[in-house]
């Protein structure tokens, strides 16, 4: 058993509160497709990083901004196989409102979709996208979430499952925890535990209105 003591905590979305791995990599492996480039390639770095900047790197020839709004819009709508991970809404109910908050690689409107389809819970604070300048691995993401909580970055845990958003996590001065749910457990080595299961998390408020989460490992 580990317990972790914390101000907030921050959740990446896709392939932690929600399963879109399969929808992500068919519509990805299409858009290159579509383009005449290696799909395998464009998966082997297109998970937990902005849209925008994948495309950036694998087709600067190309208008980023169109492609990523059409990607997404795609995505949106490709519904197949998305389900909430297990335990994400027994999870999220165990922790007081405005204490949490989703960080995500996605747009507004996927991050919406797939929270929605998931029935979750809609945070207080969304940060996206579209609304940072610097996608993961940067630190500004998680940065901003813990800044619109209110909480000092150093007092956040992050909840991830790609070594982009754990890097973004660090970089912020923040520990991370990793779900193997879309990478090994040796890729995630950087976290400071790595589970298979959010079922294997259990937070409770304490007196000082800290939070404790207990890990079953």
């Amino acid at each position: 058993m580990t317990h972790f003591s914390c101000a907030a905590i921050l959740f990446d979305l896709d392939g932690v509160l929600v399963d879109s791995t399969r929808s992500v990599a068919r519509q990805w492996r299409q858009w290159a497709i579509d383009i005449g480039i290696d799909p395998e390639a464009v998966l082997a770095v297109a998970h937990g990083v902005r849209s925008i900047e994948v495309i950036r790197r694998m087709a600067p020839h190309l208008d980023a901004e169109k492609e990523t709004l059409a990607l997404e819009k795609r995505e949106a709508a490709d519904l197949d196989g998305v389900v909430v991970m297990p335990g994400a809404a027994e999870l999220l109910q165990s922790i007081p409102t405005g204490r949490w908050c989703v960080v995500t690689s996605g747009t507004r409107h996927l991050a919406l979709s797939r929270l929605q389809l998931g029935n979750l819970p809609i945070p207080e604070v969304l940060v996206t996208a579209d609304e940072v300048n610097n996608g993961k691995p940067h630190p500004e993401p998680y940065l901003k979430g813990a800044q619109l909580l209110g909480v000092d970055p150093k007092q956040c845990l992050v909840i991830e499952d790609a070594p982009a958003g754990i890097r973004s996590a660090h970089a912020g001065g923040m520990k991370a925890i990793a779900i193997t749910s879309t990478f090994s457990a040796e890729e995630l080595h950087e976290a400071e535990i790595v589970i298979k299961a959010l079922s294997q998390l259990h937070v409770s408020a304490e007196p000082d209105g800290r939070l404790k989460l207990r890990v079953e490992v």
